[in-house]
């Protein structure tokens, strides 16, 4: 098990400078600079042993339902004609989206780590949820902030 790779790639995505190709980069308050880097660091380390891919791959399966259920859409197929349209059925994720997905790797990242605790802000307050729900199940403390704004 191990990185997937690309037919043809030359160089591994995203660069030291979070780059993809041309586009993307950091941009970061000077104060989690040092931060980012030991996540990024810890990341590139971890990514690439198997006993990380094996327990991620489990939690997926297991917790998620990995791969995702595709529904064929006959109904909106006939009534729409043309091509047969099938759906990917994220909602049926616990936490009801695809949020899940990211914020369990965030959450096993920062076990292996050893970090005792995660902290994240979300706006509708779906992401909090995912990560709260993934921080749960690993067994480290979340702590979730929602501005005003968003809580109303």
């Amino acid at each position: 098990m191990g990185l997937a790779t690309i037919e043809g790639q030359t160089h591994e995505l995203p660069s030291k400078d979070g780059y993809f190709g041309e586009y993307g980069g950091q941009q970061l308050p000077p104060q989690l600079v040092e931060i980012m880097n030991e996540i990024s660091e810890s990341y590139e380390k971890l990514i690439r042993t198997d006993a990380f891919q094996i327990e991620l791959d489990s939690l997926n399966k297991d917790f998620i339902g990995r791969p995702s259920p595709i529904f064929y859409a006959r109904r909106l197929t006939e009534k729409i004609g043309g091509a047969r349209i099938f759906l990917k059925r994220e909602d049926l994720n616990h936490t009801g989206a695809h949020k899940i997905n990211h914020c369990l790797g965030e959450a096993l990242l920062a076990k292996h780590m050893g970090k005792t605790k995660v902290l994240a802000e979300t706006g509708a307050g779906q992401h909090g949820v995912a990560l709260a729900t993934a921080c749960a199940l690993i067994g480290i403390e979340c702590e979730i902030h929602m501005g005003q704004l968003d809580v109303e």
